[in-house]
């Protein structure tokens, strides 16, 4: 791995959280409060599939980035969560990822697919409710059909 690559997927994944949470933040503030709602993977937790080890680890400093965040951001009503999917069937994983690349992700979904966009939609909208979720913060929710769980 290049020190370029290293770079371009620690901005992509990490940096570019930080700056548009930090482009939000006054604006939350100004309002009373809000939501930041981070995405991670579930890559943070496996260390990702060969040769994506960074990938996982520029998303576990996502995880972190939103543990800390929701600390420093709760006294001013603005509660900071993250989503976590898993194998999500993507333009990317479409452009980049053969099928027997996706192959072993498949094999240890309990669900038996992999998920899709729409997938995560409601726990988007669900981390975004002050109705339904007030009380939640700091937290990752995963979305991967109970891969976890092999």
């Amino acid at each position: 791995m290049t020190d370029e690559h290293c770079d371009a997927v620690m901005d992509l994944n990490g940096r570019s959280v930080l700056a548009a949470s930090r482009a939000a933040i006054p604006h939350l503030k100004a309002a009373g409060g809000g939501f930041i709602i981070n995405t991670t993977s579930i890559a943070a937790r496996n260390g990702a599939s060969n040769g994506a080890g960074i990938y996982g680890s520029s998303k576990t400093f996502i995880a972190n980035v939103t543990r800390g965040m929701a600390k420093e951001l709760i006294p001013f009503g603005i509660r900071v969560n993250a989503v976590a999917p898993g194998v999500i069937t993507t333009p990317f994983h479409e452009r980049y990822s053969t099928a027997e690349q996706m192959q072993p992700a498949l094999n240890a979904i309990p669900q038996g697919r992999h998920g899709t966009p729409e997938d995560c939609v409601g726990v988007y909208l669900f981390l975004a409710s002050n109705l339904l979720s007030p009380y939640i913060i700091g937290q990752e929710i995963e979305v991967n059909g109970g891969q976890l769980m092999t």
